[in-house]
């Protein structure tokens, strides 16, 4: 508990630098910070594998799995990748969001700093119910196997171009919730509108990022779970991709256009976990195997968008 205690205690450190004093003042995020925070987030993800493997090596937390040091690096970093690599999902859907908002940029990071917030306290809630449901109930993991291929092959055939903000269910919800006005007012959430406290777009682009984040919480914890049903790597590993989500939409969301084949990697990915927990009691599959795959993927989604050139529609003369 006192790892939990002090991993808790370390991220919420982060959060507050982050808010209180790297970015107090509202601006808009250029490339080459969003680049050097990605790099940053990343780093510290990545060098928090050596933290697990000292844990683990001196059995300072515990291991109800029963992994050994090596194994539990391997699995941390198999976890971390797959949170990072579906998160990508996410920034497209974020992008859509703030532009049907019409959020300025400068006041994006904010928005997005408390929808990381209410997200790690989700997904706390929701690996917490996972990890249970599959210590307690074996079979489950064969449900989450095949909601995964089911996901995989919903966002192959499905056009992310077509989401729409304001036609949501979510949205419409809120808006019978809360008193809504159009007009914003600095970084703030709610304004004084004829007496009455109304919600700004702000406080609506942030609540659709945050339902649309439990949604996505719905693959991402499942496919995780795949790896390894260990809480605290589970944890770690899906908290440290979130916080470096917000960098990574400044970072990528300018070059949506030139990833075009990621989506294809996230359909391999999540349909390769998907068949790992339907085979988890029948195949083992190494670790590496897995994050090979994964690896493979995500940087053959990469390679392809690069090398391949987009298509020019035919000129039609009038």
């Amino acid at each position: 508990m006192t790892i939990w205690i002090i991993f808790i205690a370390v991220i919420i450190v982060f959060l507050a630098l982050d808010l209180g004093v790297f970015n107090r003042e509202a601006h808009i995020i250029k490339t080459k910070e969003a680049s050097i925070w990605t790099s940053i987030w990343v780093s510290v993800a990545l060098a928090f594998s050596g933290v697990i493997y000292w844990l683990f090596s001196n059995g300072m937390v515990e291991n109800p799995t029963g992994l050994t040091p090596e194994n539990a690096l391997l699995k941390y970093i198999t976890g971390y990748l797959i949170e990072l690599s579906l998160s990508i999902d996410n920034v497209f859907v974020i992008a859509v969001i703030f532009s049907s908002f019409k959020i300025p940029e400068k006041y994006q990071h904010r928005v997005l700093f408390w929808g990381i917030l209410g997200a790690i306290v989700f997904r706390a809630l929701m690996i917490l119910f996972g990890v249970t449901l599959i210590n307690k109930v074996d079979w489950i993991i064969y449900v989450f196997g095949a909601f995964l291929l089911y996901t995989a092959y919903k966002m192959l055939k499905s056009d992310e171009s077509d989401f729409d903000p304001k036609s949501s269910a979510m949205y419409r919800f809120l808006r019978r919730i809360f008193p809504v006005t159009h007009r914003m007012d600095g970084d703030k959430f709610f304004i004084r509108r004829m007496g009455i406290r109304a919600a700004t777009p702000l406080f609506l682009a942030l609540m659709v990022i945050e339902l649309t984040d439990v949604l996505f919480a719905l693959d991402s914890i499942p496919a995780i779970l795949a790896i390894t049903a260990d809480p605290f790597i589970v944890f770690s590993s899906n908290i440290l991709a979130i916080l470096g989500l917000r960098s990574m939409y400044f970072l990528i969301s300018r070059m949506l256009q030139k990833f075009r084949f990621i989506n294809y990697s996230l359909v391999v990915i999540l349909g390769f976990v998907g068949i790992k927990m339907i085979l988890v009691h029948h195949v083992e599959i190494p670790e590496w195997l897995s994050l090979g795959i994964i690896v493979l993927a995500l940087a053959g989604g990469i390679i392809a968008s690069i090398m391949i050139p987009v298509e020019e529609e035919p000129h039609v003369e009038s």
